[in-house]
């Protein structure tokens, strides 16, 4: 027989004849009610189908649920397709594990109802991954008052509290890195905006409103100047990092007279099918084109040859963030680190003619 009111707590304090507050001892802090009267109350509970107070609004009254969610404004599916979010998520994972936390993973895509995952999710506070949509992500998560850390916050975003990291230093270095091996035949594989299958000029690529694409355009530029390549000698093949635009934008590199000799890849994702593509055409990596990608993830390391990449720093983004929300250690600002090189073999000299 299901019946048509809950059993509530006071209904059980009424049929064990004790106070509504001794009843809420009993199953909140047994140790303190005497044996004879916590017998009664939990034989009261049987006889009524009373199954104990709600977990949820235990931990509410107690204002910590001891869990950490993390939002972004892409699909669920995202958490487990990309392999940037994959690495971060991880991550995360691994700091909660460090404090015995809970996680919760929230997609506020839904443009009809942008906040409601946000302003309901049972967590004692926010780690967000910006990515473009960043601003309306964390004027959702305003709203909510509770801590939060934005992680992929860009520098227009200065105000709200974040950890970034420093795209353009770390392009630079990669740029350097190619030229020091004395290509001199360099594109950039760029991910974000398409011009239609055409090559933007830099101009056009620093109008695109990604912010990161800006900054890791530029520090490449800045990278490849040091060797008195200017940026207009650069052909640029915009992706969406996905297999099927990184290898039509590799057949329209490869169709030139003057073929690159190293790509500079704005991720991993992109360098790695782009990889893919050099080997289908028949070139060896690194003997005929060098590839640097972005991002570290863990494929890189995986493929064949290990993939030389810009390094973000997972495990110290993720630490910051989540002792921010569970340790008190609040970040009150935007803090950017700095990003270190690996080389691995994807990358090697020019070939003496290339020089």
């Amino acid at each position: 027989m299901v019946q048509d009111n809950p059993v509530r707590l006071r209904d059980v304090a009424r049929a064990a004849g004790v106070s509504q507050g001794t009843a809420s001892n009993v199953f909140n802090r047994p140790e303190i009610v005497r044996t004879e009267v916590r017998e009664r109350v939990e034989a009261a509970a049987k006889e009524l189908g009373y199954a104990g107070p709600s977990l949820t609004g235990r931990l509410l009254r107690a204002g910590k649920v001891n869990a950490i969610g993390v939002a972004t404004a892409e699909p669920l599916t995202y958490f487990f397709e990309d392999q940037w979010a994959r690495a971060m998520m991880a991550a995360i994972a691994a700091e909660c594990d460090k404090h015995g936390a809970g996680l919760s993973i929230v997609s506020a895509m839904n443009r009809e109802r942008p906040a409601w995952n946000i302003q309901s999710a049972l967590v004692d506070g926010l780690i967000l991954l910006c990515a473009e949509e960043g601003p309306a992500l964390i004027g959702q998560t305003e709203k909510r008052e509770l801590p939060f850390v934005a992680l992929g916050l860009e520098e227009g975003m200065i105000d709200a509290p974040g950890v970034g990291i420093d795209n353009r230093d770390g392009a630079r270095q990669a740029a350097m890195h190619v030229v020091g091996l004395g290509h001199r035949q360099v594109a950039i594989l760029g991910i974000g905006e398409a011009w239609n299958g055409g090559e933007p000029t830099p101009e056009e690529v620093m109008a695109t409103p990604y912010l990161t694409v800006r900054d890791r355009a530029e520090g490449y530029w800045e990278g490849l100047a040091s060797a008195g390549i200017a940026a207009r000698q650069v052909p640029y093949a915009d992706t969406d990092g996905e297999r099927d635009t990184v290898w039509a934008a590799m057949e329209r590199l490869y169709k030139a007279a003057k073929t690159p000799t190293a790509i500079l890849a704005m991720s991993d994702r992109a360098a790695l099918f782009a990889i893919e593509w050099l080997k289908a055409s028949g070139r060896s990596v690194p003997e005929d084109v060098s590839v640097i990608g972005f991002d570290g993830v863990p494929e890189g390391a995986d493929t064949l040859p290990g993939l030389t990449t810009v390094q973000q720093p997972y495990q110290e983004l993720a630490a910051r963030a989540v002792a921010s929300i569970l340790g008190g250690e609040e970040i009150t600002t935007r803090t950017v680190l700095p990003l270190p090189l690996v080389v691995r073999g994807s990358t090697g000299p020019a070939r003496k003619g290339e020089l």
